[in-house]
């Protein structure tokens, strides 16, 4: 079995083909993953540790306004579906996956000129051009929520089996003394390259934090800084064990990224979600539906200030019995099986005969 991953541009749509990846090896050993994606995007740095080839074809970004880069996108999207169809001829690929991004369109239309059965997963609650297209070439249509897409089956997020499999009271004690923090302890993240904002209020907040006694795990990214560490407060660019991180926090501060809001409502953990205000929307609404069942807190980019950041993580922390009840919420609103569902339907798709 060969099956093409067509994911690209961030870690929102690299991760859960990563994660779906890694299931179907587990479930087929013998199965070849090729993972298809541009020469720009992050794939090129997350994909070939993962221990997957990646190739790459060009881009065919989509311009958000009018401009002359748009006279050049069906010329660079017509060699991207060539090389795609050549890749898919040659290689003789049983199946293509899709998570978004922009090499994802040549994939869809490639597959569907090739008659290779195309299976599509979308993360967002707003989907993405994309896969607005490759919806309309395939049934079989996946999608963290039933409803954003054409007859789309709602499977949850694809997480990493350190993620999913996570038991945060079983392995509190360990990471804080792992991590060199106490109990009660806020995680601050941005997403897989920070954010400034984010980071800037964490300096604001910060010694406010540490003389409640609150302490403060900070991953702000390795493009920015952050405040020296001192006890209390540790600060990381980057970290690869996020279960270490989650299970020592009480309290997340966050954007509302797709996979951010599919792990930690995975984890079960209370958060404060601070969507960052580009694109369509997409990332308010992807905090919705935890944050109305109570599981999390959401504030608007422009609204959030420290002093409401300050107060807000304090009596968050200082009411067990809230954080309890957010807590259990989130966790309800968590899947923790998508990885599976999806390697199983492509091994459905493949080994059933099922047609595109």
């Amino acid at each position: 079995m060969h099956v093409v991953m067509a994911a690209g541009g961030t870690a929102g749509h690299i991760e859960p083909a990563l994660n779906t990846a890694d299931t179907l090896r587990e479930l087929r050993p013998g199965c070849t993953v090729t993972f298809l994606g541009s020469e720009r995007g992050l794939e090129t740095s997350l994909v070939p540790p993962r221990g997957y080839p990646l190739v790459t074809v060009p881009s065919a970004p989509i311009p958000r306004r009018l401009d002359p880069s748009l006279l050049r996108l069906p010329g660079s999207l017509m060699t991207s579906v060539r090389d795609t169809r050549r890749l898919l001829r040659e290689g003789g690929v049983d199946a293509v996956v899709g998570f978004g991004g922009y090499a994802s369109a040549p994939a869809y239309l490639a597959a569907w000129r090739e008659h290779v059965p195309l299976l599509i997963h979308e993360a967002n609650a707003r989907p993405g051009w994309a896969n607005r297209l490759g919806a309309r070439l395939t049934r079989h249509v996946a999608a963290v929520r039933a409803g954003d897409l054409p007859h789309a089956r709602a499977v949850g997020m694809p997480l990493r089996t350190s993620i999913r499999e996570l038991d945060r009271e079983a392995r509190a004690a360990t990471a804080r003394e792992e991590l060199g923090v106490r109990k009660p302890t806020v995680l601050i993240f941005g997403g897989s390259q920070g954010a400034r904002r984010l980071n800037e209020l964490v300096a604001e907040c910060l010694d406010a934090w540490i003389a409640r006694g609150i302490n403060v795990i900070h991953i702000y990214g390795s493009a920015n800084t952050a405040p020296s560490a001192r006890p209390g407060y540790v600060p990381l660019p980057f970290t690869d064990r996020m279960d270490l991180a989650y299970a020592a926090a009480d309290l997340v501060i966050c954007r509302a990224g797709a996979m951010t809001c599919a792990e930690v409502a995975a984890v079960g953990l209370p958060a404060i979600y601070v969507p960052l205000p580009v694109g369509n929307g997409e990332q308010e609404l992807n905090a919705l539906p935890v944050v109305r069942v109570g599981g999390g807190v959401l504030i608007r980019d422009r609204d959030v200030t420290p002093e409401w950041l300050t107060e807000q993580v304090g009596s968050l922390l200082r009411d067990e019995q809230r954080l309890l009840c957010m807590a259990t919420r989130a966790h309800a609103q968590g899947v923790r099986d998508a990885d599976r569902v999806m390697a199983e339907w492509v091994i459905d798709i493949v080994e059933g005969g099922r047609t595109p």
